[in-house]
């Protein structure tokens, strides 16, 4: 498994910038700039300094494995935003050996793949971070909460019930079984039913917040709009 880093932050001058080491040489990495690393989830103030240069001070915040964003060992450093100071550190990380700046949407991607987060918060996360609305903001928190990954997970149950149910009568149809399954299967089924078809209704609406609205402003032009 690669060891990868990049800004987590949006580029360009600001007050603050976060970079982020995600893998199995993620402490190694961070050690290589500062030493003496702070404990897990506990933010330290560090000089970071390569070939005895002082890069930055940062405040560094380190996440073990299987309890960060990315479900692998992290470290974080939290520079000040300067276009240089973030240069600085991003070169000085690439001249390691082991390890490679990720890919755009990466650091997300390994959040999937570990189990952190599924689908439908991936879906949820993108949409947090593009929200400009507050229904926006609202339905992108909801989703990314994992609630909708959860009615799914109910919905697989009910199939998975289900299924096994007729199976079990089809496996041992020459004998008797003494119990009819038909009424739970229906139930499960109707159940399932009634919920997918709410959803579907909904979608619209969830879409229509999702992408927002666009509103031309229309007015006749007249003598006395032109005046100024």
């Amino acid at each position: 498994m690669d060891t990868i880093y990049a800004t987590a932050t949006a580029r360009g001058r600001a007050g603050l910038a976060v970079v982020r080491i995600s893998g199995p040489d993620a402490y190694a990495a961070a050690r290589a700039l500062c030493p003496r690393l702070p404990e897990p989830r506990v933010a330290g103030l560090r000089r970071l300094t390569r070939d005895g240069e002082l890069l930055d001070e940062a405040l560094v915040l380190t996440f073990a494995k299987g309890a960060s964003f990315t479900g692998e060992a992290v470290v974080e450093l939290h520079l000040h935003g300067g276009v240089a100071v973030v240069g600085a550190v991003l070169r000085a990380l690439a001249d390691q050996p082991g390890l490679r700046l990720a890919e755009p949407g990466e650091f997300t991607r390994c959040a999937l793949e570990n189990g952190v987060l599924d689908l439908t918060q991936v879906e949820g996360l993108a949409d947090l971070i593009d929200a400009e609305t507050e229904a926006q903001r609202r339905q992108a928190v909801r989703v990314l909460s994992g609630s909708v990954g959860q009615r799914v997970e109910g919905w697989r149950r009910d199939l998975i019930r289900a299924g096994a149910l007729l199976e079990a009568t089809i496996d041992f149809a020459d004998e008797e079984v003494p119990i009819d399954v038909s009424p739970e299967v229906l139930a499960l089924i109707d159940g399932l039913t009634a919920d997918l078809e709410r959803e579907a209704a909904g979608v619209a609406a969830a879409e229509r917040i999702r992408d927002g609205f666009e509103v031309a402003i229309v007015a006749r032009r007249t003598r006395e709009s032109l005046r100024f």
